[in-house]
């Protein structure tokens, strides 16, 4: 099959036919702008698009587009002219009335107008931007001026937004703000349409008409209004109500910027009330008389107290000034609580003018001391748990659990803590109490939260080495006496002491616990020893105690015992000391009791609970007719019990409660020329009776001389240890490092003096420990 090839014809264009002589671009332009204006007044209905985009298309093609430009702007000019005469214009504010309502209706109507204008030039310009499509895409671009859009929008600047109708517009965008501001209603829909007229134009270098005529001047009349209203209202109103102004005025203008202003005049407009309503205010807020932070604190105003963090934490000063101002009220609050406790503590301690005889017999029993410094104690460890609650309560509600916050709470409570000279003692006696009695009526968990509660007070604490020595007195007491309520309870808080300040803090503590398991195994043994042997008269339980763990002297104590007595302790040292070489046992009566069976008349007996010192006293009076007595020092050479000791004996068994001896003359105090006689007509409701020992849980004045005495006596050793330690692993450091490390070890029991430290690095050179270098400021370890 054959085939036919040809070559393919191009098909030819042809070109653009021309003008013929009897088409004139005159009259094409006549014809155009006589459309141009239909266009423009609205009443485009009747006209053809594709005739008129011809129109504008042969004008430029022929290179009249710049006759056709100009002419087009000319138009959109007159028309502009026209429309501001007739629209606006007429509109401008004209009454005189003080009526806010009035005045602002007449802003609303210019605002409105601007619009309706606006509206009617885009739709114009729409339209005419389709028609000359190609005069931008061809003419524009090679002339270098506007598209026809950005022609028409730089027109209505000129013509529109120029004086005098952008200050009345202005004027009135700013009246409508100013009278919302004062509580009235506005239309929010026709501010915003004109100052959305002013973000969408702008001129050749970009800045939009808002940005640069209507912020500036809506921020400085802001910024006037501001600093009035923070000055009116510091003057009118409460802390809390000027609170709620103020972040009334936050969320409104947050609003009025969200809904017709710009975003970007958020930032300015936020710091001017930042400044006026809050930084420049914050002092006086905080501390203003009967309402302020104090006053919210006292009537527990959570929701205002929430509202003041809020605003504060919006400025820079703000939360430290909350900060400072919290730090101040919680020590203040302190300071009256140590100042309580001190006062009646100190009262407590002054004793009463002696009475006459004749006083003496009609007086009432007057309060112990030693109890009433107890009840202090527990009433301001009690206060400083309510005050840490109170303010743990509003830091999680109110502060949004604020870690900077936290911090300045916790050195507000260090502070008054540490400056009450008798808080480790008073800490120790309330953990003892309820440690003691706190399982009666409460359940392990209440006395575990409130155990945890008094940890956080204790980690408030400097001296955690004073707080160690107190609290070993009490648990030895507890233990000794088997008042220990709760053995879990006990090893409880040893744990939280521990995981506070480390093994080495409760090492000692555990060591009392492991003896009185020890002892209880030994007496086990000893029992099973005497069915094997001659029993002693007496029945004896013994705790023996390792004398580095236990806060007791390793002296013997001063006491001569009967030999009944000594018979039954000689029977168990033999025992003991068998199973143990190496050993010595000190006896420390001061720390024991005994349960004794007393024969009273008429054919009356009880079994009296008493300590060893008081059971030594009772014994002397075996061998004493009912008539006879013996006087205070036949009683003090009989026994050798130290005087203080013997004073509180005599009075527990012959001035308390149950007078077991008759004090002659009567009284309350025991004196050194008082005499003693056996009660032989004594009578009680109980069989069991318990005689305490009078002041048996606080110090006095000169107890308290001698532990503070023991302390420092302590610290000296620990700075010395701690300063070698040091210096055995560095071999060599300046003064100031040396300093710095031992003041941080030692940080966990107590902060030392640096002269102290100092002193004992002296005392090391001397010792040839340590040696000074040539340079005199830093020190070498000698092996």
């Amino acid at each position: 099959m054959a085939s036919v090839r040809g070559r393919a014809k191009t098909a030819k264009i042809k070109p653009p036919k021309k003008h013929g002589p009897n088409i004139s671009i005159d009259d094409t332009w006549a014809k155009l702008s006589v459309n141009i204006v239909e266009i423009l007044n609205h009443r485009a209905e009747h006209l053809s698009y594709e005739e008129n985009h011809r129109y504008g298309y042969n004008m430029v093609l022929h290179k009249n587009g710049e006759m056709l430009y100009k002419g087009t702007c000319k138009l959109l000019s007159d028309n502009l002219d026209i429309l501001a005469k007739k629209d606006i214009i007429p509109t401008f504010p004209s009454s005189s009335s003080d009526d806010p309502i009035q005045k602002s209706q007449e802003a609303e109507t210019l605002l409105k107008a601007l619009k309706k204008v606006w509206d009617d030039h885009k739709s114009g310009l729409t339209k005419l931007r389709d028609v000359l499509r190609y005069m931008d895409r061809v003419y524009t671009k090679a002339a270098g001026v506007p598209e026809i859009w950005d022609a028409g929008m730089l027109l209505f600047i000129k013509h529109i937004l120029c004086q005098p109708i952008e200050s009345h517009l202005i004027s009135a965008i700013l009246y409508q703000i100013r009278t919302e501001r004062n509580g009235y209603d506005i239309n929010r829909s026709a501010v915003k349409g004109c100052v959305d007229v002013f973000l969408q134009l702008s001129e050749r270098d970009g800045v939009s008409m808002y940005k640069r005529d209507i912020e500036p001047e809506f921020l400085k009349e802001s910024e006037e209004f501001y600093i009035a209203e923070g000055n009116k209202l510091l003057e009118e109103c409460s802390a809390p109500y000027y609170l709620e102004k103020v972040e009334a005025r936050f969320t409104a203008e947050d609003s009025r910027v969200h809904y017709y202003l710009s975003s970007q005049t958020s930032t300015p407009l936020r710091r001017i009330l930042e400044n006026h309503l809050l930084t420049t205010h914050l002092t006086e807020i905080i501390s203003m008389p009967n309402s302020g932070l104090d006053n919210m604190l006292d009537l527990d105003k959570l929701e205002d107290l929430s509202r003041l963090y809020r605003l504060f934490i919006m400025v820079p000063a703000g939360l430290p000034c909350l900060k400072k101002a919290l730090r101040e009220t919680i020590v203040k609050r302190g300071k009256d609580i140590n100042a309580a406790s001190l006062s009646a503590d100190n009262a407590a301690d002054i004793e009463e003018p002696e009475l006459s005889a004749k006083a003496k017999g009609k007086a009432k029993a007057r309060p112990n001391p030693a109890s009433q410094t107890l009840t202090l104690a527990l009433k301001w460890v009690q206060d400083v748990l309510e005050l840490k609650d109170k303010f743990d309560k509003v830091w999680v509600q109110c502060f949004q659990c604020d870690r900077e916050i936290e911090n300045g709470l916790t050195e507000a409570f260090e502070t008054f803590i540490n400056l009450h000279e008798k808080a480790s003692e008073f800490i120790s006696l309330f953990i003892d109490e309820n440690l003691k009695k706190g399982l009666k009526g409460k359940t392990e968990t209440e006395v575990d939260a409130v155990l945890d509660k008094t940890i956080t007070v204790f980690r408030y604490i400097s001296d955690k080495d004073v707080f160690e020595r107190y609290y070993k007195g009490h648990l030895a007491k507890r233990l000794l006496q088997g008042r220990s309520v709760s053995d879990d309870a006990e090893r409880g808080m040893l744990a939280k002491l521990k995981v506070e300040c480390g093994y080495q803090f409760t090492q000692r503590l555990e060591g009392m616990f492991h003896d009185m398991k020890l002892s209880a195994d030994t007496m086990a043994a000893y029992r099973e020893h005497l069915t094997k042997t001659t029993a002693p008269e007496l029945e004896i339980s013994v705790t023996v105690m390792t004398s580095t763990f236990w806060p007791t002297s390793t002296v013997p104590s001063s006491c001569v015992f009967p030999d009944t007595l000594i018979r039954t302790s000689k029977s168990f040292e033999k025992f003991y000391l068998g199973r143990h070489s190496g050993r010595k046992l000190t006896w420390q009566p001061s720390l024991g009791s005994a349960d004794v069976k007393v024969a009273f008349k008429p054919d009356k007996s009880h079994e009296l609970n008493v300590s060893t010192y008081a059971l030594v006293i009772l014994l002397l009076f075996e061998d004493v007719s009912e008539t006879d007595f013996l006087t205070y020092e036949e009683i003090k050479q009989a026994t050798a019990i130290p005087e203080p000791e013997l004073q509180r004996q005599l009075q527990s068994l012959a001035c308390a409660k149950y007078k077991i001896l008759k004090k002659h003359p009567p009284g309350r105090d025991i004196n050194t020329d008082d005499s003693f006689s056996f009660n032989t007509n004594f009578s009680a409701p109980l069989y069991k009776i318990k005689i305490g020992t009078i002041v048996t849980k606080v110090e006095n004045a000169d107890e308290r001389r001698e532990t503070k005495d023991r302390i420092d006596e302590e610290r000296k050793y620990q700075t010395e240890a701690c300063i070698v330690r040091i210096m055995k692993d560095r071999k060599h450091m300046t003064h100031n490092d040396l300093v710095n490390e031992c003041t941080r070890q030692l940080a966990t029991r107590f902060h030392p003096n640096p002269l102290d430290i100092k002193k004992r690095i002296e005392g090391l050179i001397e010792r040839e420990y340590l040696e000074r270098c040539d340079d005199r400021r830093s020190y070498n370890y000698l092996a």
